[in-house]
């Protein structure tokens, strides 16, 4: 506490600092109603892809019961942004404001491949520039193969092509720099052989391509092939992650069947802009993690190619998870050499 002088008055910078001092509770008063109150208003949900696809559909499923566990009147709407595989909203997401109002649903695509991949890098930093809200689900890759393939099983596929000679066998991907074309890379390495790479615009169009032969076999977003394979337009061999995908069960793990230690997984996970409020991040965390264990949005995940997140979920376990997956792609990015252009 300031002495006063002895003729009464106060130290010079007395005053000046008891004004900073009110100013500072007066915030302090200002900003606990306010966090109190959250969310006030309608919350906004993006995804970097297109109306329809899987990660749509997805982030309309969880919008929808993560508004109702944030506040009976709150409104949680979902807002398309794409471009370039999610790398275009990412950007606009960490210069969004901190307050609670803007969210985004984001894959690996965006924050695993690209900041390791994209020639040039990526504006963003996926650690540094973004609050970590929690993770959503396990999205699995699946390796499918023309009806015709000569093989049957996952065991017998797996032995065909690490036996041929190199170059023997045409994959089909969605692209240049995407998550099929790094799986199938890897898959050659972990098979210590090449394959000619076919790439399209689309996972549709990549479908198309091995059912018609133009590629004998390729590694497709689980969501994106499943009807295909229920349809017997592609067999379904393997699952790419380190478990069976509860939707197929009978696909063992490329690791069960002949490629030691394969495991890569696309996945979800909730960010918001850097710098949000530990309030306002934890009411998010807690509608997140309220949503996903509810049975029902579990089983129509499940039905969207994504396995719910059942594992510890705070913010700094979303954030330590993300930390593993960059340095696992990166990894499997300097490995194969595969390298993406936007």
């Amino acid at each position: 506490m300031p002495c006063r002088r002895a003729d009464g008055a106060q130290p010079e910078g007395a005053a000046p600092m008891r004004r900073r001092t009110l100013a500072l509770s007066a915030l302090s008063l200002l900003a606990g109603p306010a966090l109190a109150a959250y969310p006030e208003r309608v919350v906004t949900m993006a995804t970097g892809f297109a109306p329809g696809g899987s990660t749509d559909i997805a982030a309309r499923l969880l919008a929808d019961r993560m508004a109702e566990h944030l506040g009976p009147q709150t409104r949680l709407v979902v807002e398309n942004r794409p471009g370039a595989s999610g790398i275009v909203a990412s950007d606009w997401l960490r210069r969004q404001a901190p307050d609670g109002y803007t969210v985004m649903l984001v894959e690996s695509s965006s924050h695993a491949i690209a900041p390791s991949a994209l020639v040039g890098g990526t504006r963003y930093d996926p650690l540094r520039d973004f609050s970590h809200l929690g993770v959503i689900g396990l999205a699995p890759l699946a390796l499918v193969v023309n009806k015709d393939f000569p093989a049957q099983d996952a065991a017998g596929v797996v032995a065909t092509l690490r036996a041929a000679p190199p170059e023997t066998y045409t994959y089909a991907t969605s692209g240049v720099g995407s998550i099929p074309h790094l799986a199938s890379e890897l898959l050659a390495l972990g098979l210590g052989t090449r394959f000619v790479h076919v790439p399209y615009r689309s996972g549709g169009q990549m479908l198309t391509a091995i059912f018609q032969g133009e590629g004998q076999f390729g590694i497709a977003v689980l969501a994106s092939a499943a009807q295909q394979i229920r349809d017997g337009m592609v067999r379904g061999i393997a699952v790419t992650g380190d478990r069976r995908f509860p939707s197929f069960p009978d696909l063992p793990t490329l690791a069960e069947s002949g490629v030691s230690g394969y495991d890569l997984t696309t996945w979800n996970i909730l960010l918001g802009p850097p710098a949000m409020p530990a309030e306002i991040q934890a009411a998010l965390n807690r509608a997140l993690n309220a949503a996903l264990a509810e049975p029902g949005l579990r089983e129509r995940l499940l039905t969207a190619g994504v396995e719910a997140w059942d594992r510890p979920n705070a913010p700094a376990d979303a954030r330590a998870f993300l930390a593993r997956e960059v340095a696992k792609f990166r990894d499997v990015v300097q490995r194969t050499g595969v390298r993406l252009e936007t």
